[in-house]
């Protein structure tokens, strides 16, 4: 946590998710402790700030303006640190990072490497979910920057774009489809097929492209939904089937030569990588520091590709 009153912030959580369980979560606290900060917050206006209804809590008027006014307060103290961080030139805090799989196991871990190195003291949390979660998580403020696959439709969300990435077909090297050098879109529905779960980036990128080529994603024959890219190699190493997916999260496999790709005979299946942030949410020094950091190492990844 920053300078700011730690209970004023802890209250502020609580009413923004109306949840103990979800604020403990986003400020790395037990639920316990979440409750002990409140109630002595209480104490000290002596009324209370919350309604309790069984499962479920609601802000009392109290409540609701002490919410207005630590809002504002809050947002002064972020200031007050950037203010102060730019003028003695130090980057520090902490960044919290959502990600769907590919970026977040696959290439955010090569980038917060080199960053790390470069501001040792900034602290980065990062969490792995899904893009639907990403952009939920950006909206209420969970986390400060998401990186997610493809477009994301949200007038709330903007979104900078990192690199390209390319989709390819993966299988077994004794897959049937492995004797043809590029692979016809029609016959992509003739054999097994291990999916992303819904929900996916990854899932949602794959079914509009295919669908520029003339094949739905339900023409295609689902023996597995996964709800990890490590499961679906595993799955289609194993002979299940085979998958499509980006070229990024295949460098082991493809050195092991565990896997083999091709590549559609109508054309790439190509997608962009994007960080995506709330448009009027208040950036820390060391989140700007971060998107100028991460921008550069994208350009120099995407001159290196792994096919």
């Amino acid at each position: 946590m920053s300078f700011s009153d730690t209970r004023l912030r802890v209250f502020y959580s609580v009413a923004k998710h109306l949840s103990f369980t979800r604020a403990a979560e986003e400020l790395y606290l037990t639920q316990p402790a979440v409750t002990f900060q409140i109630r002595q917050l209480e104490e000290h206006f002596n009324t209370r700030l919350f309604d309790r209804h069984h499962n479920r809590i609601t802000l009392t008027e109290a409540g609701e303006l002490v919410f207005t006014y630590a809002d504002r307060i809050l947002e002064l103290y972020r200031e007050t640190e950037k203010a102060i961080n730019e003028m003695t030139g130090v980057t520090r805090g902490i960044i919290k990072l959502g990600a769907t799989t590919t970026p977040g196991e696959y290439l955010l871990p090569r980038i917060l490497s080199g960053y790390h190195e470069t501001f040792p003291g900034v602290q980065v949390r990062l969490t792995v979910h899904n893009t639907r979660t990403v952009v939920s998580k950006l909206e209420d403020a969970t986390i400060d920057i998401g990186m997610v696959e493809g477009p994301v439709d949200n007038k709330n969300i903007m979104v900078s774009s990192c690199m390209e990435d390319e989709l390819v077909l993966i299988m077994a090297p004794n897959h049937p489809l492995a004797k043809l050098n590029e692979i016809p879109v029609h016959r992509l529905k003739e054999y097994p097929f291990v999916s992303r779960e819904e929900g996916s980036g990854t899932r949602a990128v794959i079914a509009d492209l295919l669908g520029k080529y003339g094949v739905s994603y339900e023409q295609l024959d689902i023996i597995l939904e996964m709800g990890a890219t490590e499961s679906v190699k595993a799955a289609v190493e194993g002979g299940v089937g085979f998958s499509i997916l980006s070229s990024i999260a295949l460098r082991k496999e493809l050195n092991l030569k565990t896997l083999i790709t091709r590549r559609l005979k109508e054309g790439p299946l190509k997608r962009r990588l994007n960080f995506v942030f709330q448009k009027q949410k208040f950036r820390s020094k060391a989140v700007e520091e971060f998107l100028t950091y991460a921008q550069g190492e994208c350009a120099r990844i995407k001159e290196k590709p792994i096919l």
